[in-house]
């Protein structure tokens, strides 16, 4: 018997974060994925500028409903996700993965979408509030698992990041 060397996947799994506690909940299991089959993560954020929305590491980029576009918003957002992924990998433990960030301006499904052309595997939070919440997926996550054309996991809410 030969030892046939096993092949590892050349390319990423991408997983959509946006701060919230179900999107870390979809690093987390998006790095352990990549971990287990040896390959990169391309972690996706969308930020879009409205005068009366914002959410995610949009809050940490600082825009509000009184204020304007900032300038530097994207790197912003992007360092926020770069922070947050390092802070998870060092949770994590293992072997190190290597993470691309993309951050774009643009509806959360489209940005995705966009970056998971390459992918092997897509990976995004279930977003839910309460008792009815939890049965349901968000409008993120169902937007992708009806336009992707690749293999989507959307990740549950443990019970742990539920009641905080």
């Amino acid at each position: 018997m030969t030892d046939t060397p096993v092949s590892r996947p050349t390319h990423p799994i991408v997983v959509g974060t946006d701060g919230s506690a179900p999107a870390r909940q979809a690093v987390i299991f998006a790095l352990r994925e990549a971990q287990l089959r040896g390959t990169g993560l391309r972690a996706a954020c969308a930020f879009e500028y409205t005068p009366t929305q914002y959410s995610g590491f949009e809050r940490t980029a600082g825009s509000g409903p009184d204020s304007g576009p900032i300038p530097q918003q994207r790197d912003l957002v992007m360092q926020s996700v770069a922070d947050s992924i390092k802070e998870l990998q060092l949770q994590l433990g293992g072997p190190p993965v290597e993470v691309e960030i993309v951050c774009e301006r643009g509806r959360p499904v489209q940005v995705l979408l966009e970056a998971s052309r390459d992918a092997c595997l897509l990976v995004v939070g279930s977003r839910g509030s309460g008792a009815w919440g939890r049965l349901t997926l968000g409008s993120t996550s169902t937007e992708v698992v009806h336009h992707a054309r690749l293999p989507v996991v959307v990740v549950p809410m443990d019970d742990d990041t539920a009641s905080s």
